[in-house]
């Protein structure tokens, strides 16, 4: 067996995000950058399902060379090799576009990645891999597992859960539950660095989005007390001030 994580490059969520060129970019000076939680989520529970010499779990990334510390970190977790594909992730589409690609040239069993990245929040590029390789797509799944050939997975719906069974080569994001994110040990510290990661260069394609700008949310206001009695001053700010009535 083979699976094919999907790993993003992440601000730390304790970054402060601020933004250069006329809120046009975003500004990468003093960001620590991490692997997006959700994808080590999918990469545990790739490990987990190869353990006991069962299959073997490589890494992709869509990135430049500073993503390199972040592929490491996914080898160091358990991936026995990796593919950065040399560019900067445009938007979601770009992505998923780099990754199909790359996948049509090796025989992977399933694809995983996280429900979405904790930048952008999009929620996409498995869809998106699953429509372009043509094959079934699941996504924020919160159990998988496999006999060999087919996949028997859980998600959650409005109001319950809907279990779904897949034979054949698929792609799913994985939400909580899945598995819990590994903690990378001193051994597959040591290991990682002499773990196989393969640079390729990214395929053209057209590009249908474009970031005109940024906004940061606007600063808290002063919190104001009203007394308890004073029903018609809390509604007439809720409706003049605030204008959510």
């Amino acid at each position: 067996m083979k699976i094919l994580v999907c790993i993003s490059n992440v601000p730390d969520t304790t970054t402060k995000i601020t933004f250069t060129n006329d809120n046009t970019q975003f500004n990468t000076s003093g960001v620590l950058y991490i692997v997006n939680p959700y994808d080590e989520i999918a990469l545990s529970k790739a490990i987990e399902l190869c353990e006991g010499g069962k299959g073997t779990v490589t890494v992709v990334n869509v990135g430049e060379s500073a993503t390199d510390p972040t592929v490491r970190k996914a080898l160091a977790i358990g991936a026995d090799d990796a593919v950065r594909i040399n560019a900067t992730p445009r938007d979601a589409y770009f992505t998923a576009f780099q990754i199909a690609e790359y996948a049509k040239t090796t025989d992977f069993d399933m694809i995983l990645c996280g429900r979405e990245s904790i930048d952008y929040n999009g929620a996409q590029v498995a869809a998106m891999i699953g429509e372009l390789l043509d094959i079934p797509s699941v996504s924020i799944i919160k159990k998988l597992d496999y006999d060999g050939t087919t996949a028997t997975i859980e998600r959650e719906i409005e109001g319950g859960k809907e279990v779904v069974s897949v034979t054949g080569k698929f792609v799913a994001s994985c939400a909580e539950g899945v598995s819990e994110p590994k903690i990378p040990t001193m051994r597959g510290i040591m290991s990682a660095r002499t773990k196989p990661l393969q640079v390729i260069e990214a395929v053209a394609t057209e590009e249908f989005t474009k970031v005109i700008q940024f906004e940061t949310p606007a600063p808290r206001g002063a919190v104001k007390l009203i007394p308890a009695e004073d029903a018609a001053q809390l509604i007439g700010l809720l409706h003049e001030e605030a204008k959510v009535i």
